[in-house]
């Protein structure tokens, strides 16, 4: 009910009332099938305003009512957009120490989920801040916010990225067609995928496709077809004659080289033979934490290490990222499925609860995939830890998680089982419990292996 403004910078802010209900948390909104719950009684001590004022520090927050008032100094930081790097060049290991993924997470809203991978090395014009993350002007009516860590800023006097991408070359392998494309610079671009079917938008560019020369024969890549969607923005796509398994996307010089990966040979009587699976038996560090304090660590070894004998008896070869308790970054996880040209990627977890939910009414299996080729694998597995675990079905789920993330392979992270709950924990701590866990996951992978060779 008061009177609220602010004084900065030689100007006099109003704040307007504007109530809202403020947002359930983000583990609420994602988790919680009671969704009465999401309901939040309106607040109506919210207010808004606009600073306009180009800079400036510090500012006193004044509030009214009747002849009473209150003040209270504000840590304000505000400054002009012009007065950041135009032109960055974005890289998440800027000191090289050599130990990250080579990408820089770009989002559509401040503190948002991914959408955008940027490999290093990428240029892009700067258009505004908002404390640590910087607003990237991708093309017209489009942003996208980085961290402002990750961002190297160039000289001054740079003139804004642009690019010309011309005819195009496409080399074939049998394990993959490798798409060059120049363009002259390296702007930022966004890969998506449908079964068969590969997009590419490049922003700041403009199109000069004269020649599209197609590889062999046997070419995964049955059409290229390109548009120029804005005088700022081209897109390639790419139809192929099979079902897509994985991909790249890595600048070679001002060259863009998408490798596209053929689906492996998969004998249905014998679906793990040749086959190369990664098993990351998640956290450390971090992971939760069960009520007798078993760790979902420890846990998460366990099973993963039940998971690869099965998997080596049907006759895969496995690689575990890590085996001891020690901890691993989740980039090198990914590098080394990447690096070793596994088939699949499967990331073992145990999973808790966040504050609010109720985990009598909240509890069950669940598998997250991140890119659409890993839903057939994630749902596959589902199917097999509800049937052997006895849980509630929580259905699959798309996750911003950086093991399902992966993009050279069909990559899926499994949350078997709570390891909150006390009888869940026991069948944790028991070799039958971590066994059926196990064999779940080995099935469900068989399963969709089978699939796969049936459809060859």
């Amino acid at each position: 009910g008061a009177v609220l403004r602010l004084a900065f910078a030689g100007q006099t802010v109003p704040l307007v009332a504007a109530p809202r209900a403020p947002e359930p948390g983000e583990g609420v909104r994602a988790f919680d099938w009671d969704f009465a719950k999401h309901q939040r009684p309106v607040d109506s001590a919210r207010y808004e305003g606009v600073v306009r004022s180009p800079a400036g520090t510090g500012g006193v927050l004044e509030a009214l009512i009747g002849g009473d008032s209150l003040r209270v100094h504000w840590p304000l930081l505000v400054f002009a957009a012009d007065s950041t790097p135009t032109v960055v060049e974005l890289s998440d290991d800027p000191r090289g120490a050599g130990s990250t993924d080579r990408l820089v997470p770009g989002r559509a809203i401040p503190g948002g989920s991914y959408h955008w991978l940027f490999p290093n090395g990428t240029r892009a014009l700067v258009s505004g801040r908002m404390n640590d993350e910087l607003r990237l002007h991708l093309a017209e009516g489009l942003d996208a916010w980085v961290p402002y860590a990750e961002a190297l800023p160039l000289p001054a006097g740079l003139p804004p990225p642009r690019g010309r991408v011309g005819s195009l070359t496409i080399s074939e392998a049998p394990t993959m067609a490798a798409v060059r494309i120049p363009v002259g610079e390296r702007l930022p671009f966004l890969v998506s995928e449908s079964d068969r079917r590969l997009t590419l938008t490049v922003y700041g560019a403009g199109g000069d496709v004269n020649w599209i020369r197609y590889g062999a024969a046997d070419s995964l890549v049955r059409r290229v077809g390109w548009r120029q969607e804005a005088s700022d923005c081209l897109r390639l796509e790419f139809e192929l004659t099979r079902p897509l398994w994985g991909y790249r996307a890595r600048w070679l010089g001002t060259d863009l080289l998408i490798e596209i990966r053929r689906p492996p040979p998969i004998d249905g009587s014998a679906p793990f033979r040749g086959r190369l699976i990664v098993v990351d038996p998640g956290h450390p560090p971090l992971g939760a934490t069960g009520p007798t304090g078993l760790r979902e660590a420890d846990a998460n070894l366990a099973v993963a290490r039940e998971l690869a004998r099965l998997l080596e008896e049907g006759g895969a070869r496995v690689l575990l990222t890590r085996t001891a308790d020690v901890p691993v970054d989740l980039a090198q996880r990914v590098r080394l499925a990447d690096s070793v040209n596994a088939d699949l990627l499967v990331s073992v977890h145990q999973n808790a609860l966040p504050d609010g939910l109720n985990p009598f009414t909240n509890t069950g299996a669940s598998v997250f995939y991140n890119h659409p080729r890993s839903l057939p694998l994630a749902r596959a597995i589902q199917d097999r830890l509800v049937e052997r675990l006895g849980v509630r079905d929580l259905g699959v789920g798309r996750g911003d998680l950086a093991l399902a993330r992966a993009t050279w392979m069909p990559a899926v992270l499994t949350e078997g089982l709570h390891i909150i709950m006390p009888d869940q924990e026991a069948a944790l701590r028991s070799e039958r419990g971590r066994g059926l866990y196990a064999r779940a996951v080995f099935e469900g992978v068989k399963d969709f292996l089978k699939a796969v060779s049936s459809e060859q």
